[in-house]
């Protein structure tokens, strides 16, 4: 029976162990909180948990390792590197979910050379949505067509029936992620000119996203979404996807409306800052608001708030901030604290889903291309997937499954290519979107003539 780490025991990662488990592997799931890797395995024979936390007993991580075919590393993206070199060190294969970093990329000649196979990527953004777009745009070539325009955008939003907050969100992965991603720069390529967009003003760069599409069970369509560009849409997508020739290429994310106008108001008052500050007493949040303001602590924040932006109670950026707590009397967690991780705080208390709600996953690829007869067509190819009422989330299922299914195809000698790689070879993508297709994951395709 072959033997699989996983790494972490956090939101995504509960029907990755299932799938393991239910395919006949053994599988160790290592937690620094033991009672959640206890949980995941429930009992079962083939199920191992360990307590392992890689930031105060790293050298455990060589044991770990020692005793398994292919870890998985759901830790946070920082300590991949270091799973990575302890299975180059000991010959054994890794897949993790994330962006593959400079670090990582100079990891695969040596992972070559000692003939491991480290498959990143492979969750569902970054994952299924290069192998979906892959496929496209394989299939345009193959055809002899050539893509001319490619965009591409992805949200993990509230399903429609537990979108019950003003802020149209609620926290299906780590929401400190979901907030530091509002701090990067993006990059993207449209109508041939490179666009560049600083990250204080990424939130002004968003565009109305129409979903006409409807859900599984679904009576209406999803409706009106806005879209904002994700970090560099140009490297290294042209070449990972092959398009050479596109004069187009959007990557980027998906939220309920009026999340952008808010956000951007959150950054430019100060909350998106990281630098600690330690208070001589602990503010409450109104008095957190007015410091970043620029105003006295005891001033009435919600009036000040308004004016200095000329608002009115009925804007959704003031429900908003009033709804999160951002203008009243709850105490910060602690007297010192950055401004991001206080709102991080508030997330994390306000932005739960309840016991029953589902989350909706939303991907939707537009591909412009110009067939070899010289005729252009639109693509549009759109994944709409929830979760499982009292069962597991569909972002948890999006991304554990892919890299589940990657798992056990090296292992079973499915995945033959060595180094360190991302999922966008035929023979890679297809039999796991073909899988997840059975898992009830899949996309709506339309295709458009243009004249």
């Amino acid at each position: 029976m072959k033997k699989i780490l996983v790494l972490g025991a956090g939101m995504v990662a509960g029907p990755h162990i299932n799938y393991l488990l239910d395919h006949n592997f053994r599988v160790t799931v290592a937690s620094r909180t033991l009672s959640k890797a206890e949980a995941l395995i429930k009992n079962h024979p083939n199920g191992f948990a360990v307590k392992f936390d890689i930031t105060k007993t790293p050298e455990n991580l060589e044991g770990l390792i020692k005793n398994c075919d292919l870890a998985v590393s759901l830790l946070p993206y920082v300590y991949h590197v270091d799973v990575a070199r302890e299975c180059i060190k000991q010959k054994k294969h890794m897949v993790t979910t994330s962006y593959v970093s400079p670090e990582m990329r100079e990891l695969d000649k040596k992972a070559r050379e000692v003939g491991i196979t480290i498959l990143n990527e492979i969750g569902v953004d970054p994952g299924i949505d290069h192998m979906s777009a892959k496929k496209i745009v394989d299939k345009v070539h193959k055809e002899g067509g050539e893509i001319l325009s490619f965009k591409s955008y992805t949200g993990g939003l509230p399903a429609p029936d537990a979108n019950t907050n003003p802020w149209g969100y609620k926290l299906s992965w780590s929401p400190r992620g979901v907030i530091l991603a509002g701090r990067n720069p993006a990059k993207y390529l449209e109508n041939g000119k490179i666009v560049e967009i600083p990250g204080e003003d990424l939130f002004d760069h968003y565009i109305p996203f129409y979903i006409p599409e409807k859900g599984p069970g679904d009576e209406e369509e999803l409706g009106m979404l806005e879209g904002y560009p994700n970090r560099n849409s140009i490297e290294p997508y042209i070449d990972v996807y092959e398009i050479p020739e596109t004069k187009t290429i959007i990557r980027g994310t998906l939220r309920n409306t009026s999340w952008c106008r808010t956000m951007k108001k959150v950054a430019d008052i100060g909350y998106l800052n990281l630098n600690e500050e330690e208070f001589p007493i602990t503010l409450t949040y109104g008095q957190l608001t007015n410091k970043l303001l620029g105003k006295p602590l005891d001033a009435d924040t919600k009036s000040e708030f308004m004016d200095q932006f000329d608002y009115n109670e009925s804007d959704d950026v003031v429900k908003r901030f009033d709804w999160m707590g951002l203008f009243g009397t709850d105490s910060l967690p602690s007297n010192k604290i950055s401004p991001l991780d206080a709102l991080c705080h508030q997330f994390e208390q306000h932005l739960q889903y309840s016991l029953g709600e589902r989350d909706m996953l939303i991907m939707v690829h537009e591909f412009i291309y110009k067939e070899s007869n010289g005729k252009k067509k639109k693509h549009t190819s759109t994944m709409i997937d929830y979760g499982l009422k009292n069962g597991p989330s569909s972002m948890s299922r999006t991304v554990g499954l892919p890299a589940a299914i990657g798992s056990r195809m090296i292992l079973e000698g499915k995945i033959k290519d060595k180094g360190v790689l991302i999922p966008v070879k035929s023979t890679i993508y297809e039999p796991i979107l073909k899988e997840l297709q059975e898992h009830g994951i899949g996309f709506i395709d339309k295709l458009e003539d243009i004249k």
